[in-house]
């Protein structure tokens, strides 16, 4: 097990449990550690993207951002798998909702990740690989979903390169993602489809928990506050896989 990458120096050497939650925002890793984990240790801190374990029902579990986008989560999640000796990374994010039934604060597991990316590009795979969510992960998922009493939805996220698309000149607006939603598609995000490839080529295992945070086609939104801190039910969703995937 490594101690040190070009992105993670471990500072304690209670290191990584063997599930890592994998928000964005460095303040809801700290969020998460402070509020759900049993003695939390910083084990992370290079760039200011805070690592920590700690122990959730007697499970050793870590919670570490990713940053923002699929190179972030990409090296990231690259150097966990293969140098720290993590089976499985759950990312906890946010997520923009395209579908009429599916609101604010409803959570979304994605079984798999569509994409503009050309992330896939380096495995050197003819035709398109569709990047989809570890099953055994996915089903734990749903039933600790069920055990909360979360109102969810299993399905298909797109993964985004951008954040701010350019429309200008472009009469239909918002009417470019009608593909996606007309395909079923629940909602936009940006680093699912870069974290199920790594994981696919690297043996391991992952899934994408997001909490609406936005309804892009109604156009309302939730505060940077609340995206920090009041995503509790998937935070309790994915620390109840990691506990349920402790002896798998």
């Amino acid at each position: 097990m490594s101690k040190s990458t070009p992105h993670i120096n471990l500072l304690d050497e209670i290191g990584f449990g063997k599930t890592v939650l994998m928000p964005g925002d460095p303040l809801r890793a700290k969020f998460i550690a402070e509020n759900f984990l049993e003695n939390p240790v910083l084990v992370n801190n290079v760039r200011g993207v805070q690592g920590h374990t700690g122990y959730y029902k007697g499970v050793k579990v870590s919670v570490m951002a990713s940053g923002m986008g699929m190179p972030a989560i990409g090296i990231y999640s690259h150097e966990l798998f293969n140098f720290y000796g993590v089976e499985n990374i759950i990312r906890v994010g946010s997520a923009g909702s395209i579908q009429e039934n599916i609101d604010l604060y409803d959570v979304v597991i994605a079984q798999g990740a569509c994409t503009d990316s050309n992330f896939a590009h380096q495995f050197h795979v003819p035709g398109t690989f569709a990047p989809i969510a570890s099953y055994e992960l996915l089903s734990a998922a749903v039933e600790a979903a069920k055990e909360n009493g979360a109102k969810y939805h299993v399905g298909n996220v797109n993964s985004s390169d951008v954040f701010y698309g350019d429309h200008a000149g472009v009469p239909e607006g918002l009417d470019s993602l009608y593909g996606l939603k007309k395909m079923g598609v629940m909602a936009l995000e940006m680093e699912a489809a870069a974290l199920y490839m790594n994981a696919a080529r690297y043996g391991k295992r992952a899934l994408c928990i997001c909490t609406i945070s936005d309804h892009v086609l109604k156009g309302v939104e939730t505060t940077a506050a609340e995206r920090q801190t009041a995503f509790t039910q998937m935070m309790k969703i994915a620390l109840d896989v990691a506990v349920a995937m402790e002896d798998k």
